[in-house]
């Protein structure tokens, strides 16, 4: 990417983050779309395009943009690591005090960045868009998209109706205390929470894909089962690692001591054939809920003597950058 000469970065005020993967023949009109919603707001602001990766021609697509228009940015990957790991090097090098972030496929619509604006000033730290029109295949994205997002809801207590929309604006410092990896970025909303952040939702435009073909499929949803145990864990058991490996061992202390108290009846005569194998039944399940009761206490002289420290605590007084 070339060299470019920012001036006053600390003034940017909005940061549109879009990652993009094999886009070539959307990323100009994406851009000028965005360029469209912007400029009427009258404040300075960036587009940052992260590339994963891209094997066609939208890095040297975006390198032209980026000549005639300083304010785009380009990140490039060397190789496709994720929509996940695109969308947080995005935000890390955003500057703006505000950041929106859409996907590159131009199904997204910047027209509705000023609506997204105006529900965060009205003091929300996360607003989310809502694709109540989508304009994608029933059985391969929109059923399984209402499954998954019931089941995070559930799981996460953050009930909104569209986690896998990529249209979200953020508060700069919210965002940046996120951690995300794997394909957590669904999960942004429910990650917030961490931060103690205020979470809103409006119903956004949805439109069909014009050009290239989609990167997602059915075949995500076992990727997507395993994310929402790992937000599960971290949104309500990070400060209290007992509470979660102490839950996971109930299962197995009861089983242990229901076993052993049905081998000590066989020994005694019942069954007097079958307790050597009960009582291994049980002796490994109590070996395995004491295990996970010592990683319980591991977890918890971590989080009290280590260096652990959840990034939302960091300036919890903040208000706005």
């Amino acid at each position: 990417m070339p060299e470019t000469k920012d001036p006053g970065t600390n003034q940017i005020h909005l940061s549109i983050v879009v990652p993009v993967y094999n886009e070539e023949d959307n990323v100009r009109l994406l851009y000028q779309r965005i360029h469209d919603a912007c400029e009427p707001l009258g404040q300075r602001y960036e587009v940052v395009f992260a590339d994963d990766g891209s094997r066609d021609r939208t890095f040297e697509v975006l390198t032209g943009i980026h000549e005639q228009d300083p304010r785009v940015k380009v990140v490039r990957f060397r190789k496709n690591y994720g929509q996940t790991a695109a969308m947080a090097a995005g935000f890390e090098y955003a500057k703006g005090a505000i950041i929106i972030s859409m996907d590159g496929d131009l199904q997204n619509d910047p027209s509705d960045i000023p609506l997204l604006l105006a529900k965060l000033d009205e003091g929300y730290d996360v607003v989310c868009g809502w694709r109540k029109n989508r304009q994608d295949k029933l059985i391969s994205r929109r059923f399984p998209s209402v499954i998954a997002n019931w089941i995070i809801g559930r799981v996460t207590g953050v009930r909104i109706h569209d986690n896998g929309c990529s249209l979200k604006a953020y508060r700069g410092y919210v965002i940046k205390n996120v951690d995300l990896y794997g394909e957590t970025h669904r999960f942004i909303p429910a990650m917030s929470t961490l931060t103690g952040a205020r979470i809103a939702e409006i119903v956004v435009n949805h439109h069909a894909r014009r050009f290239g073909k989609s990167k997602y499929g059915i075949g995500r949803v076992w990727r997507v089962m395993l994310d929402i145990i790992t937000v599960k864990m971290l949104a309500g058991f990070a400060a209290r690692p007992a509470v979660w490996f102490g839950i996971l061992s109930l299962p197995f202390i009861f089983g242990g001591l229901f076993a052993l108290s049905w081998a000590s009846l066989q020994f005694l005569g019942i069954r007097s054939d079958k307790w050597i194998t009960t009582s291994t039944t049980a002796f490994l399940f109590l070996f395995l809920g004491g295990h996970l009761l010592s990683l319980a206490i591991i977890g918890e002289l971590f989080l009290k003597t280590g260096d652990y420290s959840p990034k939302g605590m960091l300036n919890p007084t903040i208000k706005e950058l």
